[in-house]
């Protein structure tokens, strides 16, 4: 059975509530494919995958399936691998997220990087999200963490954020993944050891959102 060490770990009722989940994954580049491929492998299979965005050579470094997709749309090339996706070929910005339904979902996954999109998102869904903040520019994977929005440390990308959700007088909590090293550099260089990190992070918190109901 595929998921036969994911069932023992669980058990099966348990199992059965990751099966039936609904999950919305925002972006599917390098944290949002690691995040994808762990929800996939761990049974849970009705995600909605939002992207716009084609694959090119500079992705291969840090991005699910890349080198085999080169110059094709990211949500089509991945149903190849996770047929049982739905996908929306589209630009997560702020029009559409104050345009789409999100009611259906048990859990929404920001791994997009469009600040003005992440309020957006915090402000119309925040009981339902987890959100990826900067992942670039860092090497060490132990720093990885997990923690409200109001807590994150070591990241200009968060701080900013928060700095506009108190601008716009938003207090409400929602999980964040983020990291606590310094950057490297001032280039948007990147590494897959955490932006993978990044996305098995969020699949975990996932799973746990999930159980706890």
């Amino acid at each position: 059975m595929k998921y036969a060490r994911c069932e023992m770990l669980f058990g099966k009722e348990d199992f059965k509530k990751l099966q039936n989940s609904k999950i919305l994954l925002l972006g599917v580049g390098g944290v949002g494919s690691f995040a994808l491929d762990c929800l996939y492998r761990t049974g849970i299979t009705d995600i909605t995958i939002v992207d716009f965005d084609t694959y090119d050579e500079s992705n291969q470094n840090r991005q699910m399936w890349a080198e085999l997709h080169v110059n094709e749309v990211k949500v089509h090339a991945l149903k190849e691998h996770y047929p049982l996706l739905t996908c929306i070929e589209k630009k997560v910005d702020k029009e559409w997220i104050e345009s789409f339904d999100f009611e259906p979902y048990d859990v929404i996954l920001d791994a997009i990087d469009d600040i003005h999109a992440k309020l957006a998102l915090a402000q119309k869904c925040y009981k339902k999200l987890i959100c990826a903040t900067g992942s670039a520019k860092k090497i060490d994977a132990t720093q990885v963490r997990v923690a409200s929005i109001w807590k994150t440390q070591g990241d200009p990308f968060a701080s900013k954020i928060r700095r506009e959700l108190k601008r716009r007088k938003f207090d409400r909590n929602y999980r964040c993944i983020f990291s606590a090293e310094t950057a490297l550099t001032k280039e948007k260089g990147s590494f897959m050891g955490v932006t993978a990190a990044f996305g098995l992070a969020m699949c975990s918190e996932s799973v746990k959102k999930i159980l706890k109901g």
